[in-house]
């Protein structure tokens, strides 16, 4: 996926690697490059490399969280208000990511609470 000339000549190289990147995070990101058109399954599949067996329901997820709309066999990028709180929360994301490193979920289990150990 290309990205501007200002973004590759401003970023950190850190900045500009895929490291975590989701399949609802490259779906989103190709429609917000595309707001005013709506596409096939086949077409986001093919612009994103998601695999065929799981576009389906990414889209379908997406949807169901107002991010993304569908009508027929066409699908496009969700409301304005939905789409930038999304936005907002991914970009919160990747700076605390970026700033304090990414969380390592076994070490988080290590120190989470099990449900029985609250009864």
């Amino acid at each position: 996926m290309p990205i501007d000339i200002e973004t590759f000549e401003s970023s950190p190289e850190d900045h500009l690697q895929n490291r975590g990147e989701t399949n609802a995070d490259r779906v989103m990101r190709f429609l917000a490059s595309h707001p005013d058109q709506a596409f096939t399954q086949s077409e986001i599949r093919d612009a994103t490399d998601v695999k065929a067996g799981s576009i389906s329901v990414v889209l379908s997820r997406l949807e169901d969280r107002g991010l993304v709309r569908h009508k027929g066999n066409y699908w496009a990028l969700g409301e304005a208000d939905d789409v930038a709180a999304y936005t907002n929360m991914a970009e919160s994301t990747r700076t605390a990511n970026d700033r304090f490193g990414e969380e390592d979920m076994d070490e988080w289990l290590k120190h989470a609470v099990d449900d029985e150990d609250t009864e």
